[in-house]
């Protein structure tokens, strides 16, 4: 027990800086009903520095809805105080926000090097790739598609049977450096493909007729920062000569209404959309892959978290899809058959109305360029933890989404385009 306390603190301490203690730090839900309050927010979030968790921003509160925010310890109290005088409804979901990122650590796994049970940092996700590359050969292999701001590769995983000509699906993780459950859901799928293939007859076929490109991290920078400096940090680590901010959120960087509702031109926000899209080296890379791709993409997933939604075009625009009556008939029995396990249950709809408006969203931009299945999953939970997600919840996690993406996997190979 005391080693596990040890290495908890070991793994936390590595997580935090100097500057990033987040003793005292609190997390709270207002219950927004109308423009009023909306004001009132916009007011706050003018005089104090607000992390907003859900929606992304202030800017996307709309009335008859809830926000999520975390207030560092020493703006708790007069944070409180302006919600009371206000007649703000609120809750405090995080009391201590420190002491939930402790307790984040709480898999029984706390032995050196990779385990689908923890979360695990960059550099061994990264010696994971090569080694499940190089251990399952005739199903899995590794490519490098670009590189990040900071100089560090981005790996791809193809996942299936090699064949001439085959379908494909194209998944990623890890575009929000914070959303730590995303990552492992990632490493999961390619756990559970390599293990039931053979034995178990969906994942046999899926593997023998599709390809599966999986991408573990895309914002590995970001997520490297999370790791070691901030564990809130959200967007990539690059910088610009005019602002003293650093990062852009790379879900916000793609040319999918770039830029407009749901985003910001200020570099410090953290739904900061970048000078232009695809400014990121990490979204440009994606995007030319999928480009050179594109004919044999047939469907589009991204992980995320948190807030137990399926999410479909369009984020960026109140307009429907051409093909909207299958989308969301489609995530209609995704999210049923997702909660069949634990009983988990997801909401679905189009990411504009289900969610909020996010203009330059990479599902958005996959849908316009052909790729007509294309969606958005946000994991675990709807807010208790939000970020701070335990580890012992990634293999429920994981375990009710995996039947949600073989669900998709087997629509997409039934309505090949």
């Amino acid at each position: 027990m005391l080693a596990l306390l040890v290495l908890t603190t070991v793994a936390l301490a590595s997580a935090q800086h100097s500057g990033e203690h987040f003793e005292g730090d609190k997390v709270f839900r207002v219950t927004v009903e109308d423009e009023n309050h909306i004001n009132l927010l916009q007011e706050l979030a003018s005089t104090k520095e607000i992390d907003f968790w859900k929606p992304d921003s202030v800017a996307q509160v709309k009335p008859y809805s809830t926000v999520d925010f975390h207030i560092q310890a020493n703006d708790t109290s007069n944070v409180e105080d302006f919600l009371e005088q206000n007649e703000l409804q609120y809750e405090v979901l995080i009391s201590n926000l420190r002491s939930m990122l402790e307790a984040q650590f709480d898999s029984q796994v706390r032995a050196a090097g990779h385990s689908y049970l923890k979360y695990n940092n960059w550099e061994t996700i990264e010696a994971w790739t090569r080694q499940v590359a190089s251990e399952n050969p005739n199903l899995i292999s590794l490519s490098a598609i670009g590189t990040t701001f900071e100089g560090r590769t981005i790996h791809l995983l193809k996942v299936g049977k090699p064949g001439p000509n085959k379908p494909a699906i194209f998944m990623d993780c890890g575009f929000h450096a914070r959303e730590w459950i995303s990552p492992a859901f990632c490493q999961w799928f390619v756990r559970e493909a390599v293990r039931t293939y053979g034995s178990e007859s969906h994942m046999t076929e899926f593997l023998e007729k599709l390809d599966f490109y999986v991408l573990p991290v895309l914002n590995i920078d970001g997520y490297i920062y999370s790791w070691t400096k901030n564990r809130m940090w959200r967007k990539t680590r690059s910088t610009y000569k005019k602002t003293g901010c650093v990062g852009t959120d790379p879900n916000r960087n793609f040319d999918a209404g770039w830029c407009k509702k749901g985003s910001s031109r200020n570099p410090c926000d953290e739904t900061y959309c970048g000078p232009a899209a695809e400014s990121e080296k990490e979204t440009k890379a994606l995007a030319n892959f999928i480009r050179s791709n594109r004919s044999s993409i047939k469907a589009y997933v991204t992980i995320h978290s948190y807030s137990q939604i399926m999410i479909y075009p369009y984020s960026y625009d109140y307009k429907l899809p051409a093909n909207n009556a299958e989308l969301n008939a489609l995530a209609k029995a995704t999210v049923k058959e997702l909660a069949s396990l634990y009983g988990t249950k997801y909401t679905y709809g189009p990411g504009a109305t289900s969610i909020y408006p996010a203009a330059g969203g990479s599902d958005d931009w996959a849908y316009d360029q052909g790729i007509k299945y294309s969606f958005t999953f946000e994991l675990r939970d709807k807010g208790r933890y939000g970020f701070t997600l335990p580890e012992s919840q990634i293999q429920p996690t994981c375990e009710e989404m995996m039947l949600a993406l073989k669900h998709v996997t087997g629509y997409v190979l039934e309505h090949l385009y």
